[in-house]
């Protein structure tokens, strides 16, 4: 059956090859321009509202929601503008807590420099991490820092001990005293304060030590001592010695009045020794009462320089085998000559005594030394010998009276001596050298100075 010509024109003819193609290029082709007008209107929607944004007053940096890139974007830079406003508040903080660091870092350093107190600083392993000029000067050391304590100060040393001692259970020490011997050889007299330092409640990291030099105190207290009880002495035993001499006197008399009215000869012989025995205690008697009497002495200037060429030359007139030669400067102080004599006179003769012996011949030298301290201006006068020295035991000693260590002397020579240079305003003191030999350090304060006798020899 054939359609009729009407329908048959309604019915899809089939396509022809040309006009496919013309239909797929026309649609790619408005597919394109499609896109092509879509990006256009999408950046020049953009542009709009940027340039909107940029010409719009700015009320309010936050963008609102329906931008959430741009509210995102702003929220950043705000945070980090913050973010940069506190780092430089931090940065300016930092560096004002820095310059009241150092400041007060070099205050303390100034104020531990210059403290008059010596301060030591141990860490719990020994180690002395901080020492100030006034403690080395005190301990006569230097360089004390970065150094082992007990290795410093030395391993018997009371310091020592008692530094140890803080470290171990913590104890503290205040105001002790203690003797400490510097490498110069000095003994010097300190006082010490010592706490630990603890890192909480319990744990000990180290120890801090305040020094104090007392040795000069302390010469000054002995000497203040000593004339009181040199003025307590002599008003008890003034009497004491007058009437010991008024009973030897009597006692010589009646012996020898028997020694020449006895006949026997063990009578002569036995009336002659109570007499020698009582000569022996009449000079004990009177060499005493020259101690324990209150000097009177003459305010007046002494030159040292013919003084001491006196003792010289009397010295040398009894022990010829001994060498003695002064030299030095001798300058003027004020006194009494005679007991100044008196007591140089006792100090070269002891030392020439006690190296009469010596195997290359005896040898004494009497020194002279003008020093200078904060006070007032020193004479030093150094009396060397070349003998066997003094023993540790008797140096302790030497000055007390009736202390000797000769078989015939009565222990009052250098007592004697010690009171003259101590009430002539000085002191006088003993050591043995380190050559061999002892020395006597007589010191004095200096007067007027004549040109002639400060002329070195």
């Amino acid at each position: 059956m054939t359609a009729t010509p009407i329908f048959a024109a309604l019915l899809p003819q089939p396509p022809t090859p040309s006009v496919n193609i013309w239909v797929v290029a026309v649609g790619a082709a408005a597919a394109f321009l499609a896109l092509i007008f879509a990006v256009v209107y999408l950046v020049r929607r953009s542009f709009r509202h940027t340039r909107e944004a940029q010409q719009a007053p700015v009320i309010d940096a936050t963008p609102g929601v329906e931008n959430p890139s741009a509210f995102m974007a702003a929220s950043m830079q705000g945070v980090i503008q913050k973010l940069r406003e506190q780092e430089r508040e931090l940065e300016r903080l930092h560096k004002l807590e820095k310059e009241r660091a150092d400041t007060r870092e070099r205050l303390s350093e100034e104020v531990t420099r210059n403290m008059p107190a010596g301060l030591l600083l141990v860490a719990a392993t020994g180690i002395i991490s901080s020492a100030n000029p006034a403690a080395e000067q005190a301990l006569g050391i230097r360089a004390l820092n970065f150094r082992r304590y007990s290795e410093a100060l030395g391993e018997k040393s009371e310091l020592t001990h008692l530094i140890g001692e803080c470290l171990a259970s913590g104890r503290i020490f205040r105001r002790e005293e203690v003797e400490h011997q510097p490498p110069s050889g000095d003994a010097r007299h300190l006082g010490v304060t010592i706490s630990p330092i603890r890192k909480g409640e319990e744990k000990i990291t180290g120890a801090i030590c305040l020094l104090s030099d007392l040795t000069q105190l302390a010469s000054l207290q002995k000497q203040v001592q000593l004339k009181e009880n040199l003025a307590a002495l002599g008003e008890l035993s003034a009497g004491i010695a007058h009437e010991f001499k008024n009973a030897l006197a009597t006692i010589s008399g009646y012996a020898q009045m028997i020694q020449a009215e006895a006949t026997i000869g063990d009578v002569a012989d036995s009336a002659g020794k109570i007499l020698q025995q009582t000569q022996n205690i009449t000079h004990v008697v009177t060499e005493f009462l020259k101690y324990a009497r209150p000097l009177d002495i003459s305010d007046e200037s002494v030159l040292l320089d013919p003084v001491i060429e006196r003792v010289v030359n009397e010295v040398g007139e009894a022990h010829t085998s001994v060498r003695i030669r002064a030299e030095g400067q001798f300058g003027c102080v004020h006194g009494d000559e005679g007991l100044l004599r008196q007591a140089l006179l006792n100090l070269v003769r002891n030392a020439a005594e006690a190296c009469t012996d010596a195997p290359n011949g005896g040898r004494v030298i009497l020194r002279g030394e003008a020093r200078d301290s904060d006070d007032a201006s020193l004479q030093r006068i150094l009396v060397f010998d070349n003998g066997p020295g003094i023993a540790p035991a008797a140096l302790r000693k030497l000055f007390h009276p009736f202390f000797t260590t000769k078989a015939s002397g009565t222990g009052l020579g250098l007592a004697v001596v010690q009171k003259i240079i101590v009430q002539h305003g000085g002191h006088v003191e003993a050591h043995n050298r380190p050559e061999g030999g002892a020395a006597f350090i007589v010191t004095l304060p200096l007067g007027r100075t004549s040109p002639a006798a400060a002329e070195p020899r």
